[in-house]
């Protein structure tokens, strides 16, 4: 060992026994293995905070078989965690009409003629009107035959040119193709706060009560007749009118 490393110089430099240990006497990892990177949502470093991520997809296509309704199906707005709600009324129906099959009557019926099919009658010559005379001498005339058209498509016994025809822009593939088939936020109706969140006090603003009007209307002082109080007195105080003395008159002296 001695020999090999003092031997011959390799260039300017001649091999030599090493002092210590080098850190290339042991074998570690290589590029083989990457540290994971602190960017990203999948492969996050585990030792490094990852911060919260926001992904953007496109419009899921409608699957074969749906495990339950989606918004297509529109909810009645009675309908409760407990069913229908029904309101109470009372329910009025039309009246009856009771069908009737309307027969044919007495005077419908006519039997003179009923004669003919029981007994034997004699044969019975009829007139009609005279027929008119057929005339024999009517021909087509030249402007009754039309010649089969020369332009277009269906022609009868050459060959047509080629036709091209415009018609609209397909919706298929453009810009406002609706892919996801389902009803837009204005399809459906607005639900009410109330049915999830506890109902706050309404108030409501009535009109104008006029005067008088709301409330009972009172008595006032001249409605009551005080002088009537036979009610818990035994009578109530009058007055009267005695008959006129002359001043002229003597009076009557009494010792």
């Amino acid at each position: 060992m001695s020999t090999s490393m003092d031997g011959a110089w390799v260039g300017t430099w001649r091999p030599h026994r090493p002092r210590g240990l080098i850190s290339a006497q042991f074998p570690r990892p290589g590029p083989q293995y990457f540290i994971p990177g602190t960017t990203g949502y999948l492969g996050h470093n585990p030792t490094k905070v990852r911060a919260p991520a926001y992904s953007f997809r496109g419009t899921k296509w409608p699957l074969a078989e749906s495990c339950g309704p989606g918004p297509c199906y529109f909810v009645e707005p009675d309908i409760t965690r407990k069913g229908k709600y029904v309101p109470p009324g009372s329910n009025l129906p039309g009246r009856i009409m009771t069908p009737t099959t309307v027969t044919p009557g007495p005077s419908d019926y006519r039997t003179e003629e009923a004669n003919r099919q029981i007994f034997n009658v004699p044969p019975v010559h009829s007139m009609a009107f005279r027929r008119e005379h057929l005339q024999s001498g009517l021909r087509p005339g030249p402007t009754t035959y039309t010649l089969p058209r020369m332009m277009g498509p269906n022609l009868v016994y050459t060959s047509a040119s080629p036709c091209y025809s415009v018609r609209r822009r397909c919706q298929r593939g453009s810009y406002d193709e609706d892919l996801a088939k389902t009803p837009g936020p204005a399809a459906l109706p607005r639900v009410a706060v109330d049915a999830y969140k506890t109902r706050v006090p309404a108030y409501t603003m009535a009109a104008q009560i006029k005067h008088g009007e709301g409330k009972a209307a009172k008595p006032g002082p001249a409605d009551y007749n005080v002088g009537r109080v036979t009610l818990i007195k035994p009578q109530a105080p009058a007055s009267t009118f005695g008959i006129r003395h002359s001043p002229y008159t003597t009076p009557l002296m009494v010792e």
